[in-house]
C-alpha cells in the first residue's frame, strides 16, 4: 500500500493543499494521503503560529467529505520542535513495514533537505515527492545528492500543480478585511470569520 504525507503549519489550510493532495494522490495512485499539521516547526520559530486546536480544527472541515484524506496529530501531541524524519519514522513504526510513505514537499523546501534533521535517515524511511513552487527553481537534483547521497534515487520531482496560494497571503487578506473566498473551503473560510482568527 502507497501513502502519501503532506505536513505543514496549516495556517490556514488552503484550496492550494488540497489540489496538490489530490493530483499527488492520483498521479502516484496512493491509497490516502496523511495531512500533519506542525506543531512547532523549527525552521517557523520566528513567527507566531495560531493555537495547533485551531489549526486542526480547519483541517477537519477542510477535509471531512474526503475519506482518502486522514489527518494525523502526532507532531501537535509530540511536545518541543517539529522534526519531519522523527513524524514519518513514528508514522512508518505505527503502519508497518509494508505500507510504502511518500513525503510531499515543495521544490523549495527539497533545497533546504541538507538541513533538515537526519537527513540520510528521512530519505531511507520514505520517498519525496517534490512539487512545484511558483518561482521557486526547479531543484538541482545531483548537488542535492552530493550533499545527501542517494536522494537522488529517493526523490519524485512534479511539473504540475502549480499552485500559486499561500496562508501567508491569505492571512494578510483577512487583516485587511479581503475576501478569502475560492482560496480556501467555504467552512474553513466561516471558521476564520466566526473566530476572528487573522485579525491582529
Amino acid at each position: 500500500m502507497k501513502i502519501g504525507v503532506l505536513g505543514g503549519t496549516f495556517d490556514p489550510v488552503h484550496n492550494g493543499h488540497l489540489v496538490i493532495a489530490e493530483e499527488v494522490r492520483t498521479e502516484l495512485n496512493l491509497a490516502e494521503i496523511i495531512f500533519v499539521p506542525a506543531g512547532q516547526p523549527w525552521l517557523k520559530v520566528e513567527r507566531a503560529i495560531s493555537p495547533a486546536e485551531d489549526r486542526l480544527q480547519m483541517l477537519r472541515l477542510a477535509l471531512a467529505d474526503k475519506p482518502y484524506f486522514k489527518i494525523a496529530t502526532a507532531e501537535i501531541d509530540r511536545p518541543g520542535p517539529s522534526y519531519t524524519v522523527d513524524t514519518i519514522a513514528d508514522l512508518r513504526h505505527k503502519l508497518g513495514s509494508e505500507v510504502e510513505l511518500f513525503f510531499i514537499l515543495g521544490w523549495d523546501s527539497l533545497e533546504q533537505l541538507p538541513l533538515w534533521k537526519e537527513p540520510s535517515r528521512l530519505i531511507q524511511l520514505c520517498y519525496l515527492v517534490a512539487v512545484h513552487r511558483p518561482g521557486s527553481p526547479r531543484p538541482d537534483l545531483k548537488a542535492l545528492d552530493a550533499q545527501v547521497p542517494g536522494v537522488l534515487n529517493r526523490v519524485i520531482v512534479m511539473n504540475s500543480p502549480s499552485i500559486d496560494i499561500s496562508a501567508s497571503d491569505i492571512r494578510e487578506r483577512v487583516k485587511q478585511g479581503l475576501s478569502i473566498r475560492y482560496l480556501v473551503p467555504e467552512p474553513v473560510a466561516w471558521y476564520i470569520k466566526e473566530h476572528g482568527l487573522y485579525l491582529r
